[in-house]
């Protein structure tokens, strides 16, 4: 067990709340492609209130963009440790890097297909 997870109860809930937002600030400060991220969704998101579609619909909307938020992050948090471990050049780091810049990929064409959809 690590000594970082000693915590319970309601201190854990707090340290827990600062570390996400150490990491969110980390990655709108030092990832760029974060930053696009929040900028389209601070279009979306607001757009989608305005446009005549069913709960739901708007609840997948919005879904779908903050996923792409998820999985920028998660892309963000692969590149770090594998930059920790070693700037050297590798086929398995170059695979890590790739296969998470791919998932952004496809959530971004998710918020294509899905915004399509719904609006035609």
């Amino acid at each position: 067990m690590s000594p970082f997870k000693g915590h319970s109860g309601f201190k854990r809930i707090v340290n827990a709340a600062g570390y996400s937002m150490a990491g969110l600030k980390a990655a709108f400060v030092g990832e760029a492609a974060f930053r696009q991220l929040v900028l389209l969704n601070a279009v979306l998101i607001p757009l989608s209130f305005f446009l005549p579609v069913s709960r739901v619909e708007h609840a997948v909307l919005v879904l779908a963009c903050l996923l792409a938020l998820i999985v920028e992050l998660v892309n963000s948090a692969i590149e770090a440790t594998v930059d920790r471990i070693s700037l050297e050049r590798h086929p398995l780091s170059k695979n890590a890097k790739d296969m998470g810049s791919a998932a952004q990929f496809v959530a971004l064409t998710l918020i294509a297909l899905v915004w399509g959809i719904i609006l035609i």
